[in-house]
């Protein structure tokens, strides 16, 4: 794996200022709680609105402050990315922000809806592979003999602290939260909730949650050392194979807990989205939802926050969950 130059862990005040630079391409996204949900969790729960980014997912948040950082050099060579979606739309949106050209690998079985979206954001999308690592080592490949600037969607700090505003606005709105809960594929998100929230109220509780058939994520922090493993779950948001240097090092001295969640659980956290808050959640999005149902009984009355990560979700998939 090709590991970003820039491995500092970012912190606090990386994110602050990533707030500032931010703020002219995105507004804050809503934080809204559900009483409906809270019936059935028996805790107060808010919900982080990042499928209302513009992209429909959290991650244009560290696009746009990576990109807008570019070295003359680099916006001149353009940028390349691998992604299952939601990272090129970020970087596709960001690129087409500042004027610098993009290419995304996707795997050969990308979400449709995405692969539409960061062709309409002006990148060039090439399709590799089975799955999303086998995308990344093509990226790399074409990295290393292009000269294309790569973004690796989770080993660039400035991609974490972009992210890290997040929980940054969720903090401004409810410092009373006791509980973030944060869907983990590569650990972008949850590896900065870690960073905001221990320096600002080290009590909070950051929990990240994987799905229980791509695995690796969760076994790299389990073990503290990166692990390989399957990736068949369908929520494309958490299919990795294998566990991204930087955020599991920032994971393995700050995350206070990891849980796996089934497909039928992810299935049923999507539907109760629909039908209580009567919003869209992709998989990796309804994750936290189905994390919090499974552990219901370790926050009774607590206030805990969902990132509801994105909402990049086909109709087939839906009908899926339905069914």
């Amino acid at each position: 794996m090709i590991v970003s130059t820039l491995m500092e862990r970012p912190g606090l005040i990386d994110v602050l200022r990533a707030q500032r630079r931010i703020q002219p391409y995105l507004a804050p996204t809503p934080l809204i709680h559900y009483p409906a949900l809270d019936e059935i969790a028996g805790a107060k729960v808010l919900v982080k609105h990042e499928n209302l980014q513009p992209v429909g997912a959290f991650k244009v948040r560290g696009g746009i402050n990576l990109v807008s950082q570019l070295t003359a050099d680099e916006r001149g060579r353009g940028v390349i990315a691998a992604s299952t979606g939601n990272h090129g739309q970020s970087v596709a949106y960001a690129a087409q922000t500042f004027g610098v050209e993009a290419r995304i690998v996707v795997p050969e079985s990308a979400n449709p809806l995405k692969v539409a979206s960061m062709r309409r954001l002006g990148a060039e999308v090439l399709f590799y592979g089975k799955d999303f690592d086998e995308a990344r080592e093509r990226a790399e490949q074409l990295s290393a003999s292009r000269g294309y600037r790569y973004i690796h969607s989770g080993n660039e700090p400035m991609l974490l602290a972009g992210v890290g505003t997040i929980t940054l606005e969720i903090l401004e709105i409810a410092p009373d939260v006791s509980t973030i809960i944060v869907p983990v594929g590569g650990g972008s998100g949850a590896s900065a909730a870690c960073i905001v929230s221990k320096a600002i109220n080290p009590a909070i509780s950051v929990i990240g949650v994987q799905a229980e058939m791509a695995p690796a994520a969760y076994k790299s922090w389990k073990s503290k050392t990166i692990v390989q493993d399957k990736m068949e779950t369908s929520a494309e948001g958490l299919a990795t194979r294998v566990g991204f240097e930087l955020p599991q090092q920032i994971l393995w001295d700050l995350l206070d807990d990891f849980l796996l969640v089934s497909e039928d659980e992810i299935a049923r956290a999507i539907l109760l989205y629909v039908e209580k808050a009567r919003t869209l959640a992709e998989g990796a999005g309804a994750a936290p939802l189905a994390a919090l149902l499974k552990m219901k009984e370790r926050v009774p009355g607590e206030t805990v926050a969902l990132v509801l990560s994105g909402g990049n979700i086909t109709l087939d998939q839906l009908r899926k969950a339905i069914i």
